[in-house]
């Protein structure tokens, strides 16, 4: 069976089929067809023509008809089948699969000089060798082209139809044949020509295959004479031998190497030019058609391998060396060779042409589970034609009967040795309504053993077709024309940049042009997560590409497919494209929005419009702008401002969502961008997250008591940043926090809360009871009579009693004191500050009647309480528990006293005697004067002059007199002991220099300058 293709069909090179209205190829389903049966030719052939057809195996073909499909069609032209409904139902699934079943071939029309040529004129034979194609016509003319249309030569060596011809190997010479009688052999590069008058229609010709080479020219023709003839040049002209004669006309003949096959009526003849004799014969079928009918095509595969169609049968001979046997005298008569036919097949179809087709397919799995390597096996190309359903009804009367029928399109299949179709393409030649199965003409093109080269050439009256193996492009736009897309692009990356090329449906071989046409089959599918995947395939580096893209999801709504995949850099979109998908997840998905924004680089979309957009889509969200934030729509919001304001550069406006957040690094990010005037107006926020971080390390077991809260600290180190005035005024709502906060700042400066003290007294009374009566001792600034009152209303004695004191009403703290703390050290250390004998009378004045307080004035008298007087005070009868025990006590201390005072002073005499000692031993002794002394305060030697005036201290430093500042004219002394005119007394000279020293010493008031200069503190 055949199904047509649709009009316009992918072939090799890119470009389409000529013909805008019929389409070349018409796809046609494969089937199984039938069986084969193949025998060995006796192997003792006779070498008689009788002898030999006596002596051939039986080879019976089997009907390759299309049982496999259930089509076979019978006499009358109807299906076979019961006509159930069951039959039609797998009809249509199978005719389903084979328009899904790729082909194999691809097809392409020869244009060109071609078509003129064959206005009005049609081929009738074409051979085809080294590249170029020699074309004949029933007008008995010769056209060469290559194998892009090009016309190389024409000529015409005929006046009627060409019935045959072939070119030699070199595509030198052309052979033709004429039912004008006549064999032409032409030089295509030469004027080298031979003329040969038959007298009888010529239908076959044969070049030897080294024609060019031999110097005889040998060929092979023959006709309707019936008559085989070897024609041979020698040296008196041509030499003609008759190889065959008297079984009817020669329809074909075909030599290779040594081998000559040809047709006629009664069969198929191979001769051996080297034996000289016939080696075997292969009859027709006993019901084949006439022999001018349906010709015959004889192909030889290799040197050996003789391929056979006739009518509707195939026939495979093998040519092989005759086996020796021990009668050598019985086989001595015998050719050498011997043929056998292994293969036979019959089609439901009459074969135009046949030839052989290689094909690769993988071995089977081997038992150990590997998979053999890829093998080429034989498979025959054949050109099929189906006659009319009344085909053999010549003989009929009826009118109507008689009449040509229209012919059915040509078909080329593929078929292997066994019998299965793999293919069969069914051809929209032009006119093929009017062609029968003679006027086709298959040929192949020499590929030099390259499979990938592969190339035939199918030719009716007025087409020439070149037929060609689908490639690996070819095979990935078929699968991209039946929408397989994912098999498409597979197959795409495994090609290589220089096999990439344009195809005939207007788009680049490539993993980017197929991947957009996947996409947007994918996106008409609505698979966008399939679509997105396929994204950074098909994109790639392409920024416009991916642009393109992106719109295409976003106009569809599906923009979060593909955002996972698109791409921040290499390439880096346009801006627009990346603010576009911060937009989406603003309105969608905020969370994703805060990864995104994470994730992103900064530079590739304008952070400025993006914090506009958040901010105004956090103030549509309700919350409290002390508070943190419950909402997660409003917390994902912030920490993307947080994160897009620290990115911009402005940590400040950043600040109150990290307060906001909780964020623990809060106080680094203030130290580091020295954020400290940004504070000032999110105090509150601050102290409350840090007494949060506060609770939870409580809750962790860390103690927090000693540890300085870092709020706190930091609003007390940065007071010139943060004004105190406005740290108070917001922190008036939460006491404990300015409590916390005062503290610190007192401990630090006491100034600068002095404008707050009676607020930290206020505030000291209610959170640190155990410390007002410090903070009152410390603090001058606050309020006596507003801090009386605060203690007072909270009755806190102590505290009360330290104020009466301040404020000087002595007497009413005592009282206070003695009635309500009832603490005889505490009143005894009272009147000791407060220094005032009016106070101790009092004190001693009540203690009279107390004697709790007499033995506690008694255990501690000193220098403010004159036992004595105490005692005097004591009235008679008053029982006073511990009397004695006080007394005793008063009466060693003040024995103890008068011990201590006795040793001091002996001490302190014993120091005094050994300290005048020393003096007076270091003013009696001498002193060593050299002549290198040098003096300390101007570095000149002491004696460099006999007149100057030296001072010697008792530290034993000696300088100039003049080296002293404020010594000035001093009178001049002469030592007696140095001038021997002087006669005076001892005594009169000591008291001289005892008066000249007094002098000296009334001038120098701070004692010896070097001392003083070391600052030593020596007064000498």
């Amino acid at each position: 069976m055949t199904s047509e293709m649709p009009e316009t069909t992918s072939v090799g090179d890119g470009t389409s089929l000529n013909g805008a209205a019929d389409s070349l190829l018409h796809a046609s389903g494969t089937s199984t067809n039938g069986s084969i049966t193949a025998t060995h030719e006796d192997e003792h052939e006779r070498d008689t023509e009788d002898a030999s057809e006596d002596g051939e195996g039986g080879v019976e073909g089997c009907t390759i008809g299309s049982t496999g499909s259930g089509l076979v069609k019978g006499t009358d032209g109807e299906d076979e089948d019961d006509g159930d409904g069951e039959d039609d139902e797998e009809e249509d699934e199978e005719d389903e699969d084979e328009e899904d079943e790729e082909p194999t071939l691809k097809y392409e029309r020869m244009t060109g000089p071609i078509n003129d040529l064959l206005k009005k004129d049609s081929i009738s034979a074409i051979s085809v060798s080294n590249k170029l194609v020699a074309v004949g016509t029933h007008g008995g003319i010769v056209h060469v082209l290559d194998m892009t249309g090009k016309r190389i030569k024409s000529y015409k060596p005929h006046q009627a139809s060409i019935s045959d011809m072939e070119m030699d190997n070199t595509a030198d010479f052309v052979a033709t044949a004429s039912i004008d009688g006549q064999v032409v052999i032409q030089s295509l590069s030469t004027q080298e020509s031979y003329m040969f008058d038959m007298k009888r229609p010529i239908r076959t010709v044969a070049l030897d295959p080294n024609f060019a080479k031999k110097g005889t020219r040998p060929f092979i023709c023959g006709g309707l004479a019936g008559t085989l003839v070897l024609r041979e040049k020698g040296w008196l002209g041509h030499k003609e031998s008759v190889l065959h004669s008297g079984e009817g006309p020669i329809w074909n003949v075909r030599w290779r190497s040594h081998l000559i096959a040809w047709a006629n009526d009664l069969g198929v003849k191979i001769y051996d030019t080297q034996s000289q004799t016939r080696i075997t014969y292969i009859d027709r079928a006993p019901d084949s058609p006439r022999a001018d009918l349906f010709k015959c095509t004889l192909h030889w595969q290799d040197d050996s391998t003789l391929l056979i169609a006739w009518a509707d049968h195939i026939k495979v001979a093998r040519v092989r060396a005759r086996p020796r046997t021990a009668n050598t005298s019985a086989s001595s008569n015998l050719p050498p060779l011997l043929v056998e036919v292994t293969a036979a097949l019959q089609l439901d179809c009459m074969i135009s042409s046949i030839l052989p087709h290689p094909m690769s397919h993988s071995a089977p799995t081997k038992e150990n589970g590997s998979v053999a390597s890829r093998t080429t096996l034989t498979s025959f190309l054949v050109l099929a034609y189906e006659p009319p359903d009344d085909f053999g009804d010549e003989m009929t009367d009826d009118p109507a009967r008689q009449a040509r029928k229209t012919a059915e399109r040509p078909e080329l299949r593929i078929i292997s040795r066994t019998g299965e179709e793999f293919s069969a393409d069914a051809l929209n030649v032009t006119g093929y309504q009017s062609w029968g199965c003679n006027d086709y003409l298959l040929a192949e093109v020499d590929s030099g053993g390259n499979e990938t080269n592969q190339c035939y050439i199918v030719a009716s009256p007025k087409d020439i077709v070149f037929v060609r193996p689908r490639d690996r492009k070819d095979h990935i736009a078929w699968l991209v024309e039946h929408q397989r897309y994912e098999e498409a692009l597979d197959e795409t990356e495994k090609l290589g940049e220089d096999e990439q090329s344009s195809d005939s449906g207007g788009y680049k071989i490539d993993v980017v042009s197929i991947g957009e046409r996947y996409l947007r089959y994918l996106v008409g599918e609505g698979d966008f997560v399939k679509a997105a995947r396929l994204c950074p395939k098909v994109c790639g580096q392409d920024a416009k590409r991916w642009e393109d893209w992106i719109f295409v999801f976003a106009q569809n709504r599906n923009l979060q497919a593909v955002i996972p995949f698109i791409p921040t850099e290499a390439p880096q979109l346009s801006h627009l494209v990346y603010e576009m998908i911060l937009g989406y997840f603003i309105n969608h998905d905020k969370e994703a929005l805060l990864k995104t924004i994470r994730e992103w680089p900064k530079s590739i979309y304008d952070m400025p419009s993006v914090i506009v957009a958040i901010q105004s889509e956090l103030e549509r969200i309700p919350m409290s702008s002390s508070l943190k934030p419950s909402s997660p729509d409003a917390v994902w919001l912030m920490e993307c401002l947080a994160d897009l304001y620290t990115a911009n550069r402005q940590p400040g406006k950043a600040l109150q969502y990290f307060l906001r957040l909780r964020r623990p690094n809060v106080f680094d990010l203030i130290r580091e961008h020295n954020l400290f005037t940004d504070v000032k107006d999110q105090v509150l926020l601050l102290v409350e997250f840090d007494q949060e971080l506060n609770g939870k390390r409580e809750e962790e077991g860390i103690d927090t008591t000693q540890t300085r809260s870092e709020a706190i600290s930091m609003l007390v180190d940065h007071t010139h940043s943060i004004p105190v005035d406005r740290v108070v005024q917001q922190l008036r709502a939460r006491p404990f926090y300015l409590f916390l906060y005062l503290d610190d700042l007192f401990k630090k400066d006491q100034n600068l809360a002095s404008d707050f003290a009676d607020v930290q007294v206020k505030l000291f009374a209610e959170y640190a009871t155990s410390r007002l009566i410090e903070y009152l001792r410390a603090s001058s600034y606050y309020n006596l009579e507003a801090a009386y009152n605060i203690c007072r209303g909270r009755d806190l004695v102590p505290e009360m009693v330290f104020l009466l004191g301040r404020m000087g009403n002595n007497k009413q703290a005592l009282t206070l004191i003695i009635e309500r703390i009832g603490d005889v050290q505490q009143a005894i250390e009272f009147a000791k500050e407060q220094n005032d004998d009016d106070l101790w009378e009092d004190l001693l004045k009540y203690s009279e009647t107390r004697p709790t307080f007499i033995r506690g004035l008694l255990e501690n008298v000193g220098a403010e309480i004159d036992p004595i007087r105490l005692i005097r005070r004591i009235k008679n009868g008053l029982e006073i528990p511990g009397l004695k025990e006080a007394l005793i006590k008063i009466l060693h201390d003040f024995q103890l006293q008068i011990s201590l005072l006795e040793g001091c002073q002996r001490i302190l005499n014993g120091d005094c005697s050994d300290l005048a000692r020393v003096r007076q031993k270091g003013q009696n002794g001498g002193f060593f004067l050299s002549d290198k002394a040098v003096c300390p305060l101007c570095t000149d030697p002491l004696r460099r002059s006999p007149q100057d005036l030296l001072l010697l201290f008792l530290c034993r430093h000696i300088v100039h007199a003049s080296c002293i500042n404020g010594i000035d004219n001093l009178p001049r002394y002469i030592d007696a002991g140095l001038d021997v005119s002087l006669r005076v007394s001892p005594a009169h000279d000591l008291s001289a220099k005892m008066a000249f020293a007094s002098v000296v010493r009334a001038k120098i008031i701070h004692g010896c300058p070097v001392c003083r200069r070391q600052g030593e503190g020596h007064v000498c």
